[in-house]
């Protein structure tokens, strides 16, 4: 069989028809994903093959899931030092419906440690290398979903999106990205980085692909109160609306300076194409869209400051026994963290203090919502809005060490996760070999029409 271009539809239809069994698939992309992780470093652990036959929409359809998202029984480090041993008790809600839904979870991939970071390069087991060119990174934090994806070692996989997490990674590595609506998909065992941005989401090779894996793993969770009772839809059908007729803007902030000249041509050139398809254009402004990376960049630490608080040593974790209590939580956090982590806790921690509070922190909420507000002004008259996933390609492994360098690659990913939108990141061509990504935004809950825009540009 050829791996590389296996999608869930092909894979469906070779099981069906006896081309291959379930056993063979696994064991063969097993092998597969096992030699060529050798280069890549896309997976941290695999599954054995498994003998049983499973029953359903995506029966024995291998999946390759983020290290941040639970699967009981199996480890989940969240790429850090820290949890390198914790044994998941249960299953993620997203795990258990693809479980209901007959998945094999084909293994765990790398990330940025705890989903902080842009490249991959912060996990504490190695970076992972992008799949064109094994020198760049893959972007991040789900660089090992997105490479896993798109070197064939997987046929798909769950990412995470707090700020761009599995939009960066999917336009670096030449894949499809979907960052759902904020509330879509329950958190439940995804583990929490900030907990009003994060969302699970697919990356697959096909906006197919992830119009049926957003159908399983989407709805409202009585574990997760930030989940939200809204219908689901058939996204699959839906993918044949085409775009004849619909408003697509433009944002004249997502092509100022900062954006690479290369990069703006090819996305140009695929909103033109979209324009042929029989789209209406035109350009919008967002306005605040300056302010989304520190507004970003103020809220996320202050909700990692809390979140990475239970992680003292005591509970569950890495442990380090020292002379007394505060020693012991001290010395477990210092190991236990990379410095990523380290610096997200010690900024956040200053945001929230006393003092500081109004200043930075209630004033950030404020431009999240102006920052909200205009995406809403602009969906009065647009039904999607579209521009750049990315700055650059994928830049070299080790070039960005300056952290605020690092932290523009947000640039025109964190204004919709600041807004709660979904969005979705599909490959429109490449620089110098490189993959470029067309970011594509729309209404909360409005997956369907993002995803039908994004179909009708793939299939063009």
């Amino acid at each position: 069989m050829e791996l590389a271009n296996l999608t869930i539809k092909r894979v469906q239809a070779g099981l069906s028809t006896g081309e291959f069994t379930a056993t063979e698939l696994q064991q063969e992309l097993g092998d597969f994903a096992r030699q060529k992780d050798k280069d890549l470093h896309a997976f941290l652990s695999f599954s054995d093959p498994e003998a049983q036959i499973r029953e359903g929409s995506l029966a024995n359809v291998p999946i390759a899931v983020k290290d941040n998202i639970l699967i009981a029984g199996g480890k989940t480090t969240a790429a850090s030092k820290i949890l390198e041993n914790y044994v998941a008790p249960y299953d993620a809600t997203a795990i258990s419906r693809l479980r209901v839904a007959g998945a094999w979870f084909q293994g765990k991939t790398n990330l940025d440690e705890f989903a902080m970071g842009a490249s991959t390069e912060n996990s504490a087991f190695g970076a992972t290398r992008n799949p064109h060119d094994p020198t760049r990174v893959a972007g991040g934090s789900s660089g090992g979903s997105a490479a896993a994806v798109a070197s064939g070692q997987a046929v798909a996989a769950l990412g995470s999106d707090t700020g761009g997490s599995i939009r960066l990674p999917a336009s670096f590595c030449g894949v499809v990205g979907l960052k759902p609506t904020y509330g879509r998909v329950s958190r439940h065992g995804l583990i929490a980085m900030a907990s009003s941005f994060d969302q699970i989401g697919p990356i697959t090779k096909t906006v197919e692909d992830a119009a049926i894996l957003l159908a399983i793993i989407a709805g409202q969770d009585e574990l997760d109160a930030t989940s939200a009772l809204q219908p689901i839809e058939d996204y699959e059908v839906r993918l044949r609306e085409g775009v004849v007729g619909k408003r697509i803007g433009v944002p004249t902030e997502f092509f100022a300076e900062g954006l690479d000249p290369a990069v703006a041509k090819v996305v140009k050139k695929a909103i033109t194409e979209l324009e042929a398809l029989g789209a209406r254009v035109g350009e919008i402004t967002l306005p605040h869209t300056k302010y989304a990376v520190p507004t970003y960049y103020i809220l996320v630490p202050s909700e990692v400051s809390a979140n990475v608080a239970r992680y003292d040593g005591i509970k569950y974790g890495l442990s380090v026994q020292s002379e007394n209590l505060l020693d012991t939580y001290l010395d477990s956090r210092a190991q236990g963290f990379g410095a990523e982590v380290r610096r997200r806790i010690i900024l956040g921690t200053y945001v929230l203090s006393s003092g500081y509070f109004e200043a930075y922190y209630a004033k950030a909420q404020k431009v999240r919502r102006l920052i909200k507000e205009d995406f809403d002004k602009a969906f009065e008259n647009f039904d999607v809005i579209v521009g750049p996933t990315a700055p650059t390609p994928a830049f070299k492994i080790g070039e960005k060490s300056d952290p605020v360098s690092m932290y523009l690659q947000d640039i025109y990913t964190a204004p919709a996760s600041l807004a709660g939108i979904p969005a979705i990141s599909i490959p429109c061509g490449q620089v110098e070999g490189l993959p470029v990504g067309l970011q594509i935004m729309g209404r909360q809950f409005d997956e369907a029409t993002v995803l039908a825009t994004a179909y009708a540009y793939e299939q063009r």
